[in-house]
């Protein structure tokens, strides 16, 4: 099993401090959310964008203050013998530049994608160690990854009796109980001390699974375990996928094999991708989709805000004096509230703080990644307007509409800077529409027109460059 020692950290923390001095530096960002939140746009537009920026373009602002103003060029590197899938960002821009314009296929597997910056030195210092060392340069690796599986990580610190509870506890509320009937009448009908009988563990998983589509497909739940029963990646469905909770978890001879399977699910995950990948990006961009949460309805709000929560938590408690020690670990953590297009200029505050509401307002404790909260449109769809509505001026958003392509003026209502309370969600539930993205001109060589974009670029990578 391909877990890293403490000594492969040690090793990689002193190859990143070698290529610091040498004017070489490696930075590591990875890039995630709930699904549905925006990821492959936001990354299509941080490749635009930086690329822009380094043939001169201002289209990330605060990042070049942050930067010092010290970004003189941007390349993608080209590909060379990885077995990690490559992000298609050319792709994805030829699908924005197409006439009419597409939004780009969703994440469907892990892929990374390098960027080489050139930078003017800093300081007298590094212009001596430039002139030693040559321009200084900054390789920007970024990773790829689908946001279910982000929903394992709070599951790496569970025993499978403990999973077990929590899911069943979760499953058997609202209307999520509705989602799982079929399957918690099968968990609910076997008898104590079941048999591990292929055929049944097969039945229970399947059941399970199409449990957990209809609460994302259909609900807009988010706290969904485990990760690749929604995605199973490109290594496809295994055996050790083949497991779900049990009202009486370990006990009987299906409950040890359930168990059995949780285990080495989780020992996997870390193997193949927490350990390997994961720990590598010292700085993780979570998008969300906090929007949609709150349009979605009480339960489904709370529900993602249950996930932002774990998430979170696991994300804090992931640094230690290990990481400490190693350079390795998660350091800072942007959390985004992405669509921020989707609401006029005048309620993007209350957007931030609703997120900062979802995620928690606690900071790391020693050791641990520290948090930022930012809202963004990564592709920005809508420009501000202003609407009549029961006899009054509200602000509004106009935008293209995908379907029909007809203009259209939106008024979203108010966001609150909080969850709000049970009255909120009394006048049903609101469906915002899908804007027709921009057309690019260019292939995305100007850049991509965008929202926060860049000043959470600046917090999370800024004082790196």
């Amino acid at each position: 099993m391909a877990i890293l020692t403490p000594l492969e950290d040690a090793l990689a923390g002193m190859t990143d401090a070698a290529r610091a001095l040498a004017g070489r530096e490696r930075v590591r960002l990875a890039v995630t959310g709930l699904s549905r939140a925006g990821k492959t746009v936001f990354l299509t537009s941080l490749v635009a964008n930086l690329l822009a920026a380094g043939q001169g373009g201002n289209t990330l602002p605060a990042l070049a203050a942050a930067s010092g103003n010290r970004l003189k060029g941007a390349r993608l590197v080209p590909p060379g013998i990885e077995s990690t899938p490559r992000f298609d960002a050319s792709a994805h821009l030829e699908a924005l530049a197409a006439d009419p314009p597409r939004w780009p296929e969703r994440t469907e597997d892990l892929s990374t994608l390098e960027i080489s910056l050139d930078l003017a030195p800093a300081s007298w210092l590094g212009q001596a160690r430039g002139w030693v060392a040559g321009e200084r340069r900054v390789t920007l690796e970024l990773l790829d990854y689908p946001g279910e599986w982000l929903l394992d990580l709070p599951m790496l610190d569970q025993s499978y009796d403990d999973w077990s509870r929590e899911t069943l506890v979760r499953l058997r509320q609202g209307r999520r109980a509705a989602a799982a009937e079929d399957f918690l009448n099968f968990v609910d009908a076997l008898p104590p001390g079941a048999r591990d009988d292929e055929a049944l563990a097969r039945q229970g998983f399947r059941l399970y699974r199409a449990a957990l589509l209809r609460c994302r497909d259909d609900l807009g739940f988010r706290f969904l375990q485990p990760g690749r029963a929604l995605n199973p990646g490109p290594r496809g469905e295994a055996p050790l996928l083949w497991f779900f909770p049990l009202p009486g978890g370990s006990q009987g001879e299906l409950g040890r094999l359930l168990a059995r399977r949780h285990s080495a699910y989780l020992a996997d995950q870390r193997s193949a991708f927490f350990e390997p990948f994961f720990r590598r990006f010292r700085r993780q961009a979570v998008l969300v989709d906090a929007l949609g949460a709150l349009h979605a309805g009480e339960e489904a709000f709370d529900d993602t805000a249950a996930a932002l929560s774990a998430i979170a938590g696991s994300l804090r408690r992931g640094g230690g004096w290990l990481n400490l020690l190693t350079g390795q670990g998660v350091q800072h953590v942007g959390f985004a509230a992405t669509k921020a297009d989707h609401v006029p200029e005048g309620q993007r505050k209350a957007l931030v703080g609703l997120l900062g509401d979802l995620v928690g307002r606690d900071t790391a404790g020693a050791g641990g990644a520290t948090t930022s909260v930012h809202a963004i449109a990564a592709l920005r769809c809508t420009q501000d307007d202003m609407a009549r509505v029961d006899g009054r001026d509200v602000q509004a958003v106009r935008g293209v509409l995908l379907d029909g392509g007809r203009s259209a003026r939106i008024y979203p209502g108010e966001v609150p800077d909080r969850r709000p309370d049970h009255a909120f969600w009394s006048h049903g539930e609101f469906r915002m529409p899908v804007f027709r993205p921009p057309r690019l001109t260019g292939d995305g060589q100007a850049g991509m027109p965008h929202l926060g974009l860049d000043r959470m670029l600046a917090s999370l990578i800024g004082d790196l460059l």
